[in-house]
């Protein structure tokens, strides 16, 4: 497992690290205009994922409403295929379980498989999104405990 570190957006060091991760893989690779990138970055919790070292992954949540929002999960090309995601995917779902709140994310087409390994089911149509189709996800809780109390059940 990498290192993982969680921090708000007024750290301006590693915040400029994660963004400038987001940037390679997002506006250079898959051509995303770069604005939409900078949305909403104060009011997210933001995590990089260290590998050999090296920030090579960042991913981010906000809080809107009764909404947890996974967002902008970015990995350099020499971290793919490592397991870093689903490292910092159970890091973040961890440290979201006390708010018991709707955990959501909206995945681009390529990346449903991984997101439904990690519990997450579609729950609306494809949309497109800076010219990428993107699916609607919410966080179905594996556990009867966790739907118990209230944790992320789709509502279809």
């Amino acid at each position: 497992m990498g290192k993982i570190v969680k921090f708000e957006y007024d750290n301006q060091e590693l915040h400029k690290i994660a963004v400038d991760i987001r940037m390679e893989v997002f506006v250079d690779e898959q051509k995303v205009p770069a604005g939409i990138e900078l949305e909403f970055e104060e009011d997210c919790t933001h995590f990089l994922i260290y590998y050999r070292r090296k920030a090579v992954g960042t991913a981010r949540y906000r809080i809107v409403d009764d909404v947890i929002k996974f967002e902008r999960f970015a990995f350099l090309k020499v971290a793919r295929g490592k397991g870093l995601g689903r490292d910092i995917m159970r890091y973040m779902l961890n440290d979201v379980r006390p708010l018991k709140k709707r955990i959501m994310l909206n995945s681009q087409e390529y990346a449903v498989n991984f997101y439904k390994q990690a519990g997450f089911i579609i729950c609306g149509s494809k949309f497109m999104e800076g010219g990428i189709p993107h699916y609607p996800m919410e966080y179905e809780a594996p556990d009867i405990m966790e739907k118990a109390l209230g944790l992320a059940v789709c509502r279809r």
